[in-house]
């Protein structure tokens, strides 16, 4: 997710130290797709070639907190449909700034589309603002946050939990929703939605390294 943080773990990690190959990939199982997510950070890319290296799908990151949105999320958004990828956007939550306010920013970046995935939210303290409010406030404003989402588009939001978060301030054990793990190169034997098998993988059309990912897309769309 979050380049500045380059691979936050999520909650339930496998980490092998980040040794795999760039261009690895853990075999699909029945009902899996491969697919990347992005940021401004991976600059221009070339969607289309990105398509015909195996990659059914994309999170765009769309906004950060009460006011930034991601330079590139337009050109991503729509190179990835014109691509023929399934596209969801993300946003990086952050204690400065108030859940209302995030979200506002969230849905002037990425309005609500029926054709898209679940919008999903990246919870990490690494690349966070230095502010550490206590566990009640930050989830008051994370439910506050994701409420106004989901009603927005109609879905339960992804939740990309850090391993750094979930210490602190505890989601996972609230909340029946899709998940969105971490390991490195083993399968997690945990339940999760996507999987993040590589956060430096080579893929046709982006320029550097990029994370790579697999999803259960029906289940996404259910």
């Amino acid at each position: 997710m979050r380049r500045a943080a380059l691979a936050g773990l999520l909650l339930l990690v496998t980490a092998c130290g980040g040794s795999e190959p760039p261009h690895a990939r853990a075999p699909l199982r029945a009902g899996e797709s491969y697919g990347i997510d992005v940021s401004n950070h991976q600059g221009r890319i070339d969607w289309d070639r990105v398509a015909d290296d195996r990659t059914a799908f994309a999170y765009v990151k769309a906004s950060e907190g009460g006011d930034f949105a991601d330079k590139r999320f337009d050109d991503n958004w729509a190179g990835a449909d014109d691509a023929g990828l399934r596209r969801g956007a993300y946003h990086f939550f952050t204690l400065c700034r108030h859940g209302a306010e995030q979200a506002a920013n969230f849905l002037r970046a990425a309005p609500p589309d029926d054709d898209a995935l679940p919008p999903a939210v990246d919870l990490e303290l690494a690349g966070n603002c230095t502010t550490r409010p206590g566990r009640a406030a930050v989830l008051a404003e994370l439910d506050a946050f994701l409420g106004r989402i989901e009603q927005a588009w109609g879905r339960r939001a992804l939740l990309y939990v850090g391993r750094d978060w979930e210490q602190t301030y505890p989601v996972l054990g609230r909340s029946d929703r899709p998940r969105w793990l971490v390991s490195y190169p083993e399968r997690p034997a945990q339940g999760w939605t996507v999987w993040q098998l590589h956060g430096h993988a080579r893929v046709h059309g982006v320029t550097g390294p990029v994370d790579l990912d697999v999803a259960r897309l029906a289940d996404l769309d259910g």
